[in-house]
């Protein structure tokens, strides 16, 4: 089947993008390089065109009491205009997707992964209780997240609305470049930003707004590859190898969005068992002692015996070191404690150290 297009795929390919079927769609993967978009987003602000993520409606009388059921957060917390980070757990704890929930004057928004998208709403529809109306909306937004320490004076300059009373996880309904979109101060690379959604026809149009609002900034085009690098500086989980149906929250350190307390929700049981138990092994992260980069799959060993494997891995553009997510043995989890990350064929010494592993400046 062939890609879908988002409607900034025609920009895509006149910036020179190298473009690739991400998600089953076409995606920007770079534009300039890797390490020159993670630095732009670190030192001022870059654009990056998240549009392949899905967006699911939820409304209805009883639309609450669904999300309480499916999600592990507590979405009863909410108010109106207010976003939350959470996830969605099978029986067994094991994790369905991570996703943001909105809260809508009219109804409750979700934003969950690309690549999930199918699985995720065909999961909800299965457990979707009376009175709730589930719709999948994700070819109707576009999505675009501004981000880096200079995005709110970028964004400042095309909307009428005050941008410095907004909240982090708040969002505002208004105009963007004159085209009606939310706006909420939300996104994966720990720095200060926004994430703007809107109706496709208009992407290009804010697309533009944006890029010349901040030309005063050396705003540039970013791809997911950078992204991904961005993320995971902060040690942020990416669905599919630092979460997925194997895993459960409490051992990949979400145990902050797990909220036992709130009553039933699908894998509460598992979960408390596990609390009970406790974790056999835990997500922490790791350091090399020179630039060797750890990769997805690789093995960790302590004093010889294997303790555990790398689920993200790459040369950190701003501190220069390899850096890397693993879950290893509980009992070898500890801050400080020296291993040995297994790179062709070569035994790499590494430490776990105190995360995120890149500390953002305050503005």
């Amino acid at each position: 089947m062939e890609p879908k297009k988002t409607g900034l795929y025609k920009i895509h390919q006149a910036l020179g993008a190298k473009l690739v079927n991400f998600a089953g769609y076409w995606m920007p993967i770079q534009y300039r390089g890797i390490m020159e978009e993670h630095r732009r987003v670190r030192t001022t602000v870059g654009l990056f065109d998240v549009s392949h993520m899905g967006e699911f409606i939820i409304q209805g009388p009883h639309a609450l009491d669904f999300l309480q059921l499916v999600t592990i957060n507590d979405v009863s917390k909410l108010a109106v205009n207010q976003i939350q980070y959470s996830a969605m757990c099978y029986e067994d704890g094991g994790i369905v997707d991570d996703l943001l929930v909105y809260r809508l004057p009219e109804y409750y928004l979700t934003v969950v992964n690309a690549s999930n998208i199918d699985k995720d709403f065909k999961w909800m529809q299965a457990h979707l209780i009376p009175e709730v109306e589930l719709t999948n909306v994700s070819d109707n937004y576009s999505l675009l997240a501004l981000q880096g320490r200079d995005s709110r004076a970028t964004l400042q300059k095309i909307i009428p609305l005050d941008l410095s009373t907004l909240a982090y996880y708040w969002l505002i309904q208004g105009e963007v470049a004159g085209v009606p979109a939310f706006i909420s101060r939300t996104g994966y690379t720990g720095e200060l930003g926004y994430e703007i959604g809107f109706v496709p026809e208009y992407s290009e149009q804010v697309w533009e707004a944006l890029m010349e609002a901040g030309k005063a900034f050396d705003i540039e085009p970013i791809g997911l590859a950078a992204r991904d690098t961005l993320r995971l500086e902060m040690k942020y989980c990416l669905y599919g190898n630092d979460i997925d149906q194997t895993t459960n929250p409490l051992e990949a350190g979400l145990g902050w969005i797990t909220k036992l307390k709130k009553g039933e929700f699908i894998g509460r049981d598992a979960i408390l068992n596990v609390k009970k138990e406790g974790i056999k092994r835990k997500l922490v992260g790791l350091v090399t002692s020179n630039r060797a980069i750890p990769r997805h799959g690789y093995r960790i060993y302590k004093n010889d015996a294997e303790i555990g494997v790398v689920t993200s891995g790459t040369m950190s553009p701003m501190l220069n070191l390899g850096i890397a997510m693993a879950y290893v043995a509980a009992g070898s989890a500890d801050v400080g404690t020296k291993v040995d990350i297994e790179i062709r064929q070569k035994r790499i010494p590494a430490t776990i150290v105190q995360t995120p592993f890149y500390q953002v400046p305050q503005a």
